[in-house]
């Protein structure tokens, strides 16, 4: 049968899994799989794995115990092996690598913050800023615009947005970095212009965190950040 790969650890971990059901419906009981100074947490895998909301949760549940005792690497959803036997198997040829990137992890929690600004009021910054963009603003709204004005506006909007985002991306970045190990950005999604990871050791998180609120304030009602953590590091692993 199929097994899920839940999470690595070390074996001195004392990975508690008491109380703990893994995905599956029945649940899967949780067990581990030791290979050399390495230990995994797996259970068999269901046939008709899904992302779905209570086998995420139990996939989340695991980590968060495991982080409470000790560094872990936490494995993304829905990752399979044929057997125990070739879990052994990995946890013994990747053995450098897996230890190198726990020692890296310990005593981490990802942090995950998410930038978006207010679209209207971005605009109205712009059409205040620009004497060009007002300009050719007011002759569209008259009706007395060349031809190609639209197209002439939304390029210069889109470049001053860019440009504005772009800075404003970056002294955020700027000023959280040196509470953060390491960092992981990604591609922003839907109004966000920032979606970035910060690997937070324990002893700066409450800085990290009171950094993030006076940062968010300064940026007033327009600019919206939403953190999320702690979370086990995936970004990291």
């Amino acid at each position: 049968m199929a097994v899920y790969i839940y999470s690595i650890t070390g074996k001195q971990h004392p990975v508690r899994l008491d109380g703990l059901e893994g995905v599956g419906d029945p649940p899967a009981r949780l067990r581990t799989v030791t290979g050399g100074t390495l230990c995994a947490v797996v259970s068999d895998a269901p046939d008709d794995l899904r992302p779905k909301r209570r086998d995420i949760s139990a996939h989340q549940r695991v980590q968060d115990r495991l982080m409470e005792d000790g560094t872990v690497l936490p494995l993304r959803f829905g990752l399979l092996a044929p057997d125990d036997e070739a879990v052994r198997g990995v946890l013994e040829e990747r053995a450098g690598e897996y230890t190198d990137r726990l020692k890296a992890l310990e005593g981490c929690a990802e942090y995950n913050l998410k930038v978006s600004q207010d679209e209207e009021a971005l605009l109205r910054e712009i059409l205040l800023a620009s004497d060009t963009a007002r300009e050719l603003n007011d002759e569209i709204r008259r009706g007395t615009a060349a031809p190609d004005a639209q197209v002439r506006l939304g390029e210069l909007v889109a470049g001053e947005v860019r440009a504005r985002q772009e800075a404003l991306a970056s002294g955020v970045v700027e000023a959280l970095r040196p509470f953060a190990r390491d960092q992981q950005q990604a591609q922003p999604t839907g109004e966000d212009f920032l979606n970035i990871s910060f690997l937070v050791p324990g002893d700066q998180e409450e800085l990290f965190v009171t950094t993030e609120l006076s940062l968010a304030n300064q940026m007033g009602e327009d600019v919206h950040f939403r953190l999320n953590g702690p979370l086990p590091p995936y970004s990291f692993v």
